[in-house]
């Protein structure tokens, strides 16, 4: 529940999955079931992410920006700004009264998230390590979370004007430009070398210990939340990441592997999960497409 006298209460006995109303708020709950589905949602949120995407590259493309350093030494650009503007005005328009969680405003007490049932998770510039390298592997992520479990997922990458998408239940999709969405599943493992996608910025011993007793594979460097994508469109067999992520880094992407057929686990398998806690970072996790292979087995104890 959240508070937004501006919100119509719910229809008379439609349930709230937190009993009864309190005064000055409304249920999630009827928000959604009484409007429209993450499936119904989508195109508008592919739509909103290209329109981040564009304010991006007008920065992107002036190399003009100044790079400041925020509390957690991370870098912030314009472009992060400008996108998280974006995207924060285009989600209050399209589902007015649910709650938004940026990167880029996300000093919001846990006392006060968990009572969300239902919010969108926002990276508005994922890779702002490669943003400033000009490598073009950055991303739009956009995801709606309900139960702590992603139910859509939008990552959009600007330079390529390529839009990964997916909501339960509609399948998962990779579009270039104003083309056809088309459908992507995970592979199969197949008999070469394992494909394995890490970090470009974040490579670290674990990752190596964790590739010596991998076995023959191929690494793929890869920034940003692109890691993912590859293993959902099926380019990659496993994403191991040991190291720090923050919730807004993995959302939206995840959404995508999982209707894909794929899954993002913590090290011991669980699904991973949001809001659940104080803290905002991800423990470390797997990505992978065929389950049929216990991927933990090569982790470190």
């Amino acid at each position: 529940m959240i508070a937004n006298p501006a919100v119509p209460a719910p229809r008379p006995g439609v349930p709230c999955r937190y009993g009864a109303i309190l005064p000055g708020f409304v249920c999630l709950d009827s928000l959604m079931t009484e409007h429209r589905t993450p499936a119904a949602l989508l195109p508008d949120v592919v739509a909103l992410a290209r329109r981040a995407g564009t304010a991006i590259l007008e920065i992107y493309h002036s190399g003009e920006y100044a790079v400041e350093e925020k509390e957690d030494n991370s870098p912030l650009t314009a472009a992060d700004l400008a996108a998280h503007h974006v995207i924060v005005d285009g989600l209050a328009e399209l589902t007015p009264g649910l709650p938004v969680l940026s990167e880029e405003s996300a000093n919001l007490p846990y006392a006060r998230r968990r009572r969300w049932a239902q919010y969108w998770l926002v990276d508005p510039l994922d890779g702002t390590r490669e943003f400033i390298k000009r490598n073009g592997e950055f991303t739009v992520n956009i995801a709606l979370i309900e139960d702590g479990v992603p139910v859509l997922g939008v990552v959009h990458v600007p330079v390529s004007n390529v839009t990964y998408s997916a909501a339960r239940g509609a399948g998962a999709f990779r579009q270039v430009a104003a083309g056809t969405p088309q459908s992507i599943r995970v592979r199969a493992l197949g008999a070469g070398p394992v494909k394995v996608v890490g970090s470009r910025s974040h490579r670290g011993r674990s990752l190596d210990d964790y590739l010596a007793r991998l076995g023959e594979h191929e690494l793929v460097g890869m920034g940003s939340s692109l890691k993912l994508c590859l293993v959902a469109e099926g380019a990659a067999d496993v994403y191991p990441r040991l190291g720090p992520t923050s919730e807004w880094d993995t959302a939206a992407a995840q959404c995508v592997v999982e209707q894909a057929g794929g899954s993002v686990t913590t090290a011991d398998l669980q699904p991973l999960r949001y809001n659940t806690k104080d803290s905002l970072l991800n423990p470390f996790f797997l990505v992978f497409g065929d389950a049929s292979r216990d991927w933990s087995q090569y982790l470190s104890d």
